[in-house]
C-alpha cells in the first residue's frame, strides 16, 4: 500500500491543470465540486459512502485545503450508468443549483466498447459543462476493473484520453496506479475490490491517495490573477451529447392507458432521485413527445416484469426495443434507451408504444418511463 503521495505522481496528466480551482481556493467564496460517474463515484462497496469513498475523501481533502471558506460537494454518481446518460443528467444532477467550480468525471469502467458512443458521452459532458459553467475546471478519472488492469493502455481509458487531450483536460489514471502495485506484488486486486470492480474502504483510500497527489501538485502551480476561460475547439464527434437533457414526463402528449405514479417498484437499485413516472402493462398503450436535436430516447425503470416496447420517429417505421437483461431478474434499475441518431438538428415527434411481447425471462409486459431524453 502506498504510504505517501510522492509515489502517486506517475499516474496523472496535468495538461492545463485546474487554474480556476487554484484561484478560487485562494479566496473566501463558496467552492462547489461535483462528481459525476457510476457506482464507484456513488461509493458502492464503501462502509460509509459519504465518508470513506474516494469522492468523500477527496471532498474532505478540499475542505482541509480551504478552511476559510465553504466547500459544497455534489454526488452525481448513478450506479451502472455510462457517460451517455451522464451527459443527459448534467443539467439536473450537476447544475441544478447553478455554476460549479470543479467537475470530476468517472465513466471509464462503465462505458462499453463503442468508441463513438463513449466519445459522444464524455465529450458531451465536457462541452455542456463549459457551456453551462464556463469557469469550471474539469478532471477525468479512470478507475480500475479487470478490463482496465489487463493491458498498459486499456481501450476505455484510451478513448477517454482522446477527449482529455483534445480539450487539454487533466486526468488521473487510478487503474494504472493499481496495476503497478499488482505487478510489484504489493497487493492483490481482490484485497482492494472483493468483487474486482467496487473498492472497499482500503481500495477507496488508495484511490484517494492518487487523487490527492494530483491535487497537491496541480494546486501548487502559479495562480492566475484572473479567471481562465477556454474556448471550445471543434468537436471530436459530431452528434455528441452537448445538449443532452432529461425532460419531465409532463412533456408527454397524446398518451393513452398510461398512469402517472410515484410508487416505488421493489426492489429498486441505483436510483435516489424522484420516482414520478408513467407506467403501463397494457399492450398498445401509447404516448408521444417532441424532441429537439439530433437524438431522443427514454429513461426507464427496468426490472423483473419489463416487456418490449416500440418507438417511431415522426410516425415512420416502428422499432422494437428489448432492454431485459440478467440484472433485471433481481431488481429494478434505471436504464436508458437512445433512439436513432438524426443526420441534422430537427424537431422530431417520438411515438412510444407498448407491446404484448416480452423477453422469455420476464414476468410481464411492464413499461415504466421516468424521463424523456433529448439531445
Amino acid at each position: 500500500m502506498i504510504q505517501d503521495k510522492e509515489q502517486g505522481k506517475g499516474y496523472f496528466q496535468i495538461r492545463r491543470g485546474l487554474p480556476n480551482v487554484a484561484r478560487k481556493l485562494a479566496g473566501v467564496d463558496p467552492f462547489v465540486v461535483a462528481f459525476i460517474g457510476g457506482s464507484i463515484t456513488e461509493g458502492y462497496g464503501a462502509s460509509e459512502p459519504d465518508e470513506t469513498s474516494w469522492r468523500a475523501l477527496t471532498g474532505n481533502y478540499l475542505k482541509k485545503r480551504y478552511p476559510q471558506g465553504m466547500v459544497i460537494c455534489i454526488n452525481a454518481g448513478v450506479g451502472g450508468t455510462t457517460s451517455t446518460f451522464g451527459a443527459h443528467r448534467m443539467a439536473q444532477h450537476v447544475m441544478a443549483n447553478g455554476e460549479i467550480d470543479l467537475l470530476f468525471v468517472e465513466f471509464s469502467v462503465n462505458d462499453g466498447e463503442d468508441r463513438e458512443e463513449s466519445i459522444r458521452g464524455v465529450e458531451g459532458i465536457v462541452r455542456q459543462c463549459r457551456r453551462l459553467s464556463p469557469h469550471a475546471d474539469i478532471c477525468l478519472v479512470y478507475t480500475a476493473a479487470d478490463k482496465n488492469l489487463s493491458v498498459d493502455s486499456p481501450f476505455n481509458i484510451a478513448v477517454h484520453e482522446e477527449v482529455a487531450s483534445h480539450y487539454e483536460l487533466p486526468s488521473i489514471n487510478l487503474a494504472a496506479g493499481i496495476r503497478a502495485l499488482i505487478q510489484k506484488g504489493e497487493i492483490r486486486w481482490e484485497e482492494l475490490a472483493p468483487d474486482l470492480v467496487h473498492p472497499n474502504d482500503a481500495g477507496y483510500a488508495q484511490y484517494a491517495v492518487y487523487v490527492q497527489a494530483f491535487l497537491e501538485e496541480v494546486l501548487a502551480l502559479p495562480v492566475s490573477s484572473s479567471l481562465s476561460t477556454m474556448m471550445l475547439p471543434t468537436p471530436l464527434m459530431e452528434g455528441n451529447y452537448e445538449f443532452g437533457a432529461m425532460l419531465d414526463i409532463n412533456h408527454v402528449e397524446q398518451q393513452n392507458d398510461f398512469k402517472i405514479t410515484e410508487v416505488k417498484p421493489e426492489p429498486l437499485i441505483n436510483w435516489r432521485y424522484g420516482l414520478e413516472h408513467l407506467s403501463t402493462d397494457k399492450p398498445d398503450s401509447q404516448f408521444s413527445f417532441i424532441a429537439s436535436g439530433r437524438s431522443s430516447g427514454l429513461l426507464l425503470l427496468c426490472g423483473p416484469d419489463t416487456g418490449i416496447f416500440e418507438y417511431s420517429l415522426d410516425g415512420l417505421t416502428f422499432h422494437a426495443v428489448n432492454l431485459f437483461d440478467e440484472w433485471c431478474l433481481g431488481a429494478y434499475r434505471p436504464i436508458i434507451a437512445v433512439f436513432q441518431l438524426q443526420p441534422d438538428v430537427v424537431s422530431t415527434r417520438v411515438i412510444v408504444r407498448n407491446t404484448a411481447q416480452k423477453d422469455e425471462r420476464s414476468k410481464g409486459t411492464g413499461l415504466r418511463v421516468l424521463k424523456l431524453l433529448s439531445s
